[in-house]
């Protein structure tokens, strides 16, 4: 029993009472002062081939990350060092870190470069099956625009064939249009949502988001397109943004800030502080009715050399970068990116449903996003994770 604790979309206090795993009951309390619950989180953008590789980049021996494209070259660079233990050794790590935090569902970007199947991509569908039941681990392929016209329909085939997501990363490419349509033709063929990385820097001329935008309205797919990044719509005019966001919110395309990465990226120049913060506008998306969230994203490579996989901490960071206000954010990074990628594992607390939430030492969200060190206990099927219980499960 969880006596006198808040819960998150419920008024009041309440006690929980859990038999078998399951909520039994949750009933109004007396009592007060019991902390608070939360359901499991939900990162919908990270990128496990890349995480933990900041340490033999050398950012610590003077590696200059400059911009974004300073980040690719080194990733391009390190990527040479790749084999199948050492990305499964980093993503396991990334997953543990996660799970200990309380996520539940996670979408993992895999780099796909070339027209051959990355090392990477088997290894994360071994890790998907290993994890099941513990994170949701959706892949999607992340594809160089340019590369759609040679390989895209190879990767479709064999993305559709291991329950994937097709991606893409568009910045200001040429002929953007017609690549913009041969992914959209590849989805049809193969029936694959779809994620985008997008216009990710602060260029005027970068406006991929409009055309993904338009194809998604003009080949049917709402609620199957998830653009992330899209910077550049920081820097659109009122009227401008308003009709590009009103357009997307009735196509049915759903947006993902990526807070940290955007930050420490966009509009970096050596010797002076930023201008332009380069996340994307949160607060007019979610009123135009667009499905926003929040994500990780890196988690110390060359893109963001720090992080732990806490969407949580996410939203504590974006409360101030981006002006909000917590109690409108926390699905972001819980319920909606959760049924995003079609899982309940982040889905709200319910009578009957598996006890899988976490309790805060919080008194309320506000509370909670104040006290970055708040004690926090993850509980899966009604029992609380342990470090040591952790520790033996994962080893």
């Amino acid at each position: 029993m969880l006596e006198g604790v808040a819960v998150i979309g419920r008024p009041g206090f309440h006690d929980i009472r859990i038999a078998g795993g399951r909520i039994a009951e949750i009933a109004p309390s007396a009592a007060r002062d019991g902390g608070m619950v939360t359901p499991l989180l939900a990162d919908i953008h990270v990128h496990l081939d890349k995480t933990y590789t900041i340490g033999r980049i050398g950012f610590e021996r003077g590696a200059r990350i400059e911009g974004l494209f300073d980040a690719i070259a080194m990733m391009d660079e390190d990527r040479r060092r790749w084999n199948a233990a050492d990305i499964r050794a980093r993503a396991e790590l990334a997953l543990r870190q996660a799970h200990a935090n309380g996520v539940g569902v996670m979408r993992t970007h895999v780099d796909w470069v070339r027209p051959e199947m990355p090392e990477a991509w088997p290894v994360m569908v071994e890790l998907r099956r290993e994890w099941s039941g513990r994170i949701d681990l959706q892949l999607a392929a992340l594809v160089p625009g340019d590369l759609i016209p040679e390989a895209g329909e190879g990767i479709a085939r064999r993305v559709a064939r291991d329950g994937g997501v097709l991606g893409a990363f568009f910045y200001r490419n040429a002929a953007l249009a017609e690549k913009v349509e041969a992914v959209f033709s590849h989805a049809r063929a193969f029936d694959l949502d779809l994620d985008f990385h997008v216009d990710e820097g602060l260029d005027e001329e970068a406006d991929g988001f409009s055309l993904i935008v338009a194809a998604t309205a003009r080949h049917g797919w709402a609620r199957r397109v998830l653009c992330g990044h899209a910077c550049s719509l920081s820097i659109r005019s009122g009227e401008m943004l308003k009709c590009g966001l009103d357009a997307a919110a009735d196509a049915g395309v759903a947006l993902v800030a990526l807070p940290t990465t955007n930050l420490y990226l966009q509009d970096r120049r050596r010797g002076c502080a930023p201008r332009r913060r380069g996340i994307a506008p949160l607060a007019e998306a979610l009123a135009t009715g667009m499905t926003v969230m929040l994500a990780s994203d890196n988690v110390a490579d060359a893109f963001y050399p720090y992080g732990d996989y806490d969407p949580l901490s996410v939203l504590r960071l974006a409360v101030p970068a981006c002006h909000l206000e917590p109690s409108d954010w926390l699905e972001a990074i819980a319920d909606t990116p959760a049924r995003w990628a079609s899982s309940e594992l982040a889905a709200p607390l319910a009578i009957g449903e598996a006890a899988n939430f976490i309790w805060h030492d919080a008194a309320d969200l506000g509370d909670l996003i104040a006290r970055p060190r708040a004690g926090r206990v993850v509980y899966r099927d009604g029992s609380p994770l342990s470090a040591e219980a952790e520790h033996r499960r994962n080893a």
